[in-house]
Parts: C-alpha cells; structure tokens; sequence
C-alpha cells in the first residue's frame, strides 16, 4: 500500500514541483521553494526547497534533491546529507515515509490523492536535511545521454561530493553548520567514500603549500 501511495504522491510532486526546474535544467543548480503540497491542506509549515545541481557536465548528469530546513533554527542546526538505498530508489521514501517532516495518513487507499499530515518525529525539528535522489535515475534524477546512467558506487559518490560543494556554495550560511552524512541500506556503502572525499579535501586545504 505505501509503494502506490508514494507513486501516486511521487506524479503530483513531479508535475507541482519539477516541470519548471526541468525547462531550466542546465545550468550548475536550480531550485525552486515548494510553499504547498498535494493532500496537505493549507500553506506548509516548513520550508521545503527543490532542485537540481549538475554534477556531470559532459553528460548533461543533474541530481535532485528535496532540502529541509530545521525547525530548530537553520543556522545554527547540524546540516544532514542523507540517502536512500537500494536499485535507484527514489529519496521521497526517507522524506514521506521516514524521517521527513510530513507522512501519509493511515487509511485505505481509495484513488484520490492520498492525505498527508506533519510527522512529529521528524527528524528536520533537530536538522536541516538535504535529500537527494541517487545515483542518476532513481527518482528525478537524470543524465541527457545514456551514457550517464552508467555509474557505479565510485562514480556516484564522487557525483554526491561534486553536489556537496556545489549546493554549499550556493548556500553559503550552511557552511559553518555541523555535517552529518547519512543513509539507509546500500548508502552504507556511499557514505564513507563521501566522507573520505571531504576529509582529503580539508586536509589539503590545511597543508601549506610552497
């Protein structure tokens, strides 16, 4: 019941949120802030940011993320990078059935568009969460030509270091926040490599160089 209810969200989110982004795809990043969502009544509570950040230019490669600031207080609240494993498994999972700030009401599917209510236990009243789609062609994620879909675990973490730096120079007030990297199922495998990227490039930031 959850696959056809995220489905089903996962088309409204498409044609709500993307379609602009999508005219303007191409250059570093775009984004978009989402101020409504399908079967939430009322303005959101919470400041939900969408977009795509290129990170492979010679295949056209761009990434989308969902981006969530902390009811907390977003300066002053860890920054989380998370992921979602499995085969190209959208990262609306970890936002709508997980850690996200809004979830799906518990009843029986009807086929109209499924209710959502605010998550108390949302993990973005502590943190700003950056969600992201991973690797290219799990949910909105996509590459101009096919040879951007051939990735690995390597490739895909470089993909998601290159988006790191790239969303943080965009959003500079970020970048003294605490970093968190995190994921369920296979990102266990990303997360590390992520980290050790970071790690290399502030020790070299750090030597003196002659």
């Amino acid at each position: 019941m959850d696959g056809r209810l995220l489905l089903l969200l996962c088309f409204f989110l498409w044609t709500a949120v993307t379609t602009r982004q999508l005219a303007v795809a191409g250059a570093a990043s775009s984004s978009r802030v989402v101020t409504s969502l399908p079967g939430l009544p009322g303005r959101l509570p919470f400041h939900l940011e969408t977009g795509y950040v290129e990170v492979d230019e010679d295949n056209g490669t761009e990434l989308f993320y969902y981006f969530v600031e902390s009811e907390a207080g977003a300066e002053d609240a860890p920054f989380l990078l998370w992921l979602t494993g499995g085969d190209r498994c959208s990262v609306l999972s970890g936002l709508a059935l997980e850690i996200g700030p809004f979830q799906f009401v518990p009843e029986p599917y009807d086929g109209t568009i499924p209710r959502l209510q605010i998550n108390p236990y949302s993990w973005t009243k502590v943190a700003n969460i950056l969600f992201v789609d991973t690797p290219v062609g799990a949910g909105f994620s996509f590459s101009r030509r096919p040879e951007g879909y051939d990735v690995g675990e390597v490739s895909t973490s470089l993909q998601l270091h290159e988006l790191l730096l790239k969303w943080l120079t965009d959003h500079p007030k970020f970048l003294t926040n605490p970093l968190y990297l995190g994921g369920d199922s296979l990102a266990g495998h990303l997360v590390p490599f992520i980290a050790q990227k970071i790690s290399e490039g502030y020790r070299s930031w750090k030597e003196p160089h002659p």
